[in-house]
C-alpha cells in the first residue's frame, strides 16, 4: 500500500484542476509580474544593507512616493487577478507607474521593479480572455461514393466526373471554412 491515501491524492489533484482553471480565466502571469515589481519599489527605499561593519542605507527623500507607488502596484496585480474585466485600464496604469517609479524609487527598484511592471502592464493590456469551443456537429459530406463496373472510384479518377468538391488551391482549410470556424491563417 502506498503512503498516500487515495482520497488525498484526488483532493490535490481536483485543487491543481481548480487552480489552472482559475488561473486560465485571468491575466495570471500580468497579476504576478506585477506584485513582484512592487515589492522592490517598496521595499528598497527603506531597506539597510550590512557589509560586516558597514551599514548602506538607501532611504531617499522620496521614501513615501515609492511606497505608495510599491502598494499600488501590488493592488494593481492582485485587480488584475481578481477583476480581469478592468486588465487594460491596470496594465496602462502599471506602465505609467513603473515609467515614475524610475526618478521617485531609486532607479525603479534598481531596474528590477520597473522591468517587472512594464512586462507585467504589457501582459495585462495584451491578454484577452479565452472562447470556449463550442461542439459542432460534423459536416454532412453527403453520400460516399461508389464503385462502378470498372472498379475504379470516379470520386479519385481526376476526370471531374466523379462530382467531388476539387480540393483548394492552398493549404489548409476552404476559404468558406474559415470564415464559419472564425479562425483565420497569418500570413
Amino acid at each position: 500500500m502506498s503512503a498516500e491515501s487515495p482520497e488525498a491524492s484526488d483532493a490535490v489533484s481536483h485543487l491543481r484542476r481548480a487552480f489552472k482553471y482559475w488561473r486560465w480565466q485571468r491575466p495570471f502571469w500580468a497579476g504576478l509580474f506585477t506584485i513582484l515589481a512592487g515589492v522592490p519599489i517598496g521595499y528598497l527605499p527603506y531597506a539597510n544593507v550590512t557589509l560586516g561593519q558597514l551599514t548602506v542605507r538607501m532611504s531617499t527623500t522620496t521614501g513615501s512616493g515609492s511606497l505608495i507607488i510599491g502598494v499600488l502596484l501590488i493592488v494593481l496585480g492582485l485587480t488584475m487577478w481578481f477583476q480581469p474585466i478592468v486588465r487594460v485600464f491596470a496594465g496602462v496604469a502599471t506602465i505609467l507607474l513603473g515609467l515614475v517609479s524610475i526618478p521617485v524609487a531609486n532607479f525603479g527598484g534598481f531596474l528590477v521593479g520597473f522591468l517587472f511592471a512594464l512586462f507585467g502592464g504589457g501582459m495585462s493590456v495584451a491578454w484577452a480572455p479565452g472562447e470556449t469551443p463550442t461542439e459542432q456537429p460534423a459536416k454532412d459530406e453527403g453520400p460516399a461514393p461508389t464503385d462502378d463496373a470498372d472498379g475504379v472510384d470516379d470520386a479519385d479518377a481526376g476526370d471531374g466526373a466523379g462530382g467531388g468538391e476539387p480540393e483548394p488551391a492552398v493549404a489548409g482549410a476552404a476559404p468558406d471554412q474559415e470564415s464559419r470556424d472564425g479562425r483565420h491563417r497569418a500570413g
